[in-house]
Order: C-alpha cells, then structure tokens, then sequence
C-alpha cells in the first residue's frame, strides 16, 4: 500500500477487526512487544495494539494465537512506512505499508474457497492497496538453520506455495507484482499499464480464471474454484498460474533475501518458477 501509514490508519484497523471477527478473538491470544518477545494479548494489549495502529506513524504489529511453544495457526503481521514517497529519501520509492492475515488450511476445508474468498475480499476493501495475494503459502520460521533449506525444496516442488516475508516487502516491493496466486489483487498503477479489467480478462483464457472489477479501479483475478499447491514431480504445473505470471511479468518483483541455503540464483528460478 503506496501510502503513509498515518493517512491510512483506521482502515488497517478495520481490516483488522474484520479478521478478528472471522477468527474469534480467542484464536489471537499473543502480541509481539518491542523487544520481540510474546506476551498475552489480553484486554490491555489490544488497547496498546489499537493504540500503534491508530498513533503510531511506523508502527510495527504482530499477533498470533496459540502459545510460544507450539504453532501458530492465526496471526497478523503489519508494517508500517513513514518513508514512502518522502523527498530524499533513497529507497522511498519501494516503500510500503504491508499487512498479511493468515488462516489455517484447516480454517479453508471447515468454511470452503468460497467463504475465505469473501473474507479477503472483506479484509481488502478498506485498505488503498496496489496489490496483494491470497493462496496458499509456507508459513515456516526460515531463520531458524536448516529451516531455509526445507523450504526450499518444498517451494520448488509445489509452485502454488507463496513464501511470503512482510517485513522484507515494506522496504522493497513498492507498486510492484508478487506474483500469481489462487486470489491476485491487481491495482494502481499496474492495472491502467494493463488496459484495465476488460482488457485484462481477454488476456486470460484457462476455464476457471475469472476477473472481477473492484472499485477504486482495482480488480481481483481468481485461478480457479480452489487454492492449488501443484506438484513439480506429478506434472502439476498450473497452467492458469502460469498464463496470468506471463501477463504479469513486466511488473514481477524481485525479492531481495539473502541466505546461504537459497542463494540468489535458486531465488530467481523460484520466482520464475511459472514462466520457465
């Protein structure tokens, strides 16, 4: 999202509440202090959580459920700019607001596509974004040794796995494309470089692939009536996945991770992944 974080600050935290409400505040029962550490998220941690997303002008917000020890199925990640377009500021171009809700597999099969469709499209509409993305995707600590390694092999099997990084995004993505995934938001400006919806949608022919203008001239694109992991080794290449990636590809964006165990050539061909 192109824009500062104090311009835009109630609309995260109605897209926040909306989460909330799909999930039950029960399955939100942790925040990340200061210093990085989990605490409660009890009736005072909500009201400080409240607090930074409202009066903060950078604020950083992290929750999750379930306990320190054991995995966390829920959690929303936000990060906020006070740099993007700021004169002088190098690197204000790439800046961004960011924001990621995350929902169990198991959360999917009890509600169906359909259900956590909807809820994208809910948790979406208050927020000016450019872009966004919503599928399935490896939601693994990859700081951890060893960990990156693991994710890496999956990833390359399983095209339809995103791996997102929220914090890496604020400082790069700018008004840049992810990607494919099972939901692709597609706005300002990479939508008018498109043609707009209708001219979108006729680019667009695999059965399932459906286009749906949104105001504000944004629009999603579906692939499909479910997300797809795929599978490399079983000939599961997603070729709707890969349709939308090749009218994408101009505004591909680049990731910047540094890490012994997917170094930058194994990230370039796991970008490339549908376009190779």
């Amino acid at each position: 999202m192109r824009r500062l974080h104090t311009q835009m600050a109630p609309a995260v935290l109605q897209s926040l509440e909306a989460y909330v409400r799909a999930v039950g505040q029960e399955a939100l029962s942790l925040y990340v202090d200061e210093e990085g550490d989990w605490q409660e998220l009890d009736e005072s941690g909500w009201s400080l959580i409240r607090r930074k997303l409202l009066e903060y002008t950078w604020p950083r917000v992290i929750l999750g459920g379930s306990s320190p020890g054991n995995p966390i199925r829920n959690r929303f990640e936000y990060h906020g700019s006070r740099r993007v377009d700021v004169p002088g500021w190098r690197g204000a171009d790439k800046e961004a607001c960011v924001a990621s809700f995350w929902l169990s597999t198991e959360y999917l099969e009890a509600h169906g596509p359909e259900h956590v469709r909807a809820l994208a499209l809910e948790l979406a509409a208050p927020l000016p974004w450019c872009s966004g993305n919503g599928g399935l995707a490896i939601l693994a600590p990859i700081h951890l040794m060893g960990m990156t390694r693991e994710v890496y092999e999956r990833c390359m099997r399983y095209p339809g796995m995103d791996i997102p990084d929220v914090e890496i995004f604020s400082s790069t993505i700018g008004t840049r494309i992810r990607g494919p995934s099972w939901l692709t938001f597609l706005g300002q400006p990479v939508l008018s470089a498109l043609g707009g919806v209708e001219a979108l949608r006729a680019r667009l022919h695999t059965p399932g692939t459906t286009v749906q203008a949104l105001e504000g001239e944004r629009a999603v694109v579906t692939l499909g009536e479910w997300p797809e992991a795929g599978d490399r080794e079983r000939g599961i290449t997603l070729p709707a996945y890969r349709e939308l990636a090749r009218v994408l590809e101009p505004w591909l964006y680049l990731e910047h991770r540094l890490h012994p165990d997917f170094p930058p050539e194994a990230l370039r061909q796991w970008e490339r992944r549908f376009l190779e």
